[in-house]
């Protein structure tokens, strides 16, 4: 994991498919946030993925990708989010990602609403089944975001600052478009973030980001 600033709100932000834990900065999104960051208004957590041990990995069981990932979950809590989650008033967090690192900041987000404060999800997709050849089980509908969350009555959802963000040819477009109407239907405030002509990339993933932290 790369820690970026000393003080300020902790945002944990996860890399896209298959990406590494340096990815964010290789890519220039961390450094579009420099200023967030020098000024000490956040704190970014770039952690590892384990996608090629879990929802990509296609030499395992689905059982056992779920299984998986929900260590990486586990993880998540106990080693990042409970440690810093505290170092300001709220207890809770920010989660951001591109593309699916979007599914897992909203995953996550979705999964733990009493940790998280904000989700920021650019281009992301908010479905898994295409990774579980058929197989389904308890396991996999609580980290399917389109099925566990018209289910979802936790109190802090309501409170959770959303941004699904996306653009008219991203190709996750609908994805987006259709957890928007998830959450309509549960009457959960959130911003779709529909931007003009930009493709699913990092261009436009740089534009985002800023603009979402300064809402913070």
């Amino acid at each position: 994991m790369l820690v970026f600033g000393d003080r300020g709100y902790p945002v944990i932000l996860f890399p896209t498919t298959m990406g590494r834990y340096y990815e964010c900065k290789d890519q220039g999104l961390v450094g579009s946030v420099s200023w967030f960051v020098e000024q000490g208004l956040v704190q970014l957590y770039c952690p590892d993925s384990i996608n090629e041990h879990s929802w990509y990995n296609r030499n395992i069981h689905p059982a056992q990708k779920v299984y998986n990932h929900n260590c990486y979950d586990r993880m998540l809590v106990e080693e990042i989010v409970d440690k810093v989650r505290w170092n300001t008033g709220t207890g809770k967090v920010a989660v951001a990602g591109p593309s699916f690192g979007g599914f897992i900041a909203a995953n996550f987000a979705f999964r733990h609403p009493e940790k998280v404060s904000h989700l920021y999800s650019m281009s992301g997709k908010f479905d898994i089944r295409s990774f579980m050849w058929g197989h389904y089980d308890d396991n996999v509908y609580f980290n399917n975001p389109v099925d566990f969350v018209p289910n979802l009555n936790h109190p802090d959802l309501w409170r959770m600052k959303i941004v699904l963000g996306t653009s008219e040819w991203d190709i996750c477009l609908s994805y987006n478009q259709h957890m928007s109407g998830l959450l309509n239907k549960k009457n959960v405030a959130h911003w779709l973030d529909i931007r003009g002509w930009k493709e699913h990339d990092w261009p436009l993933w740089k534009e985002m980001f800023p603009h979402y932290l300064s809402l913070i």
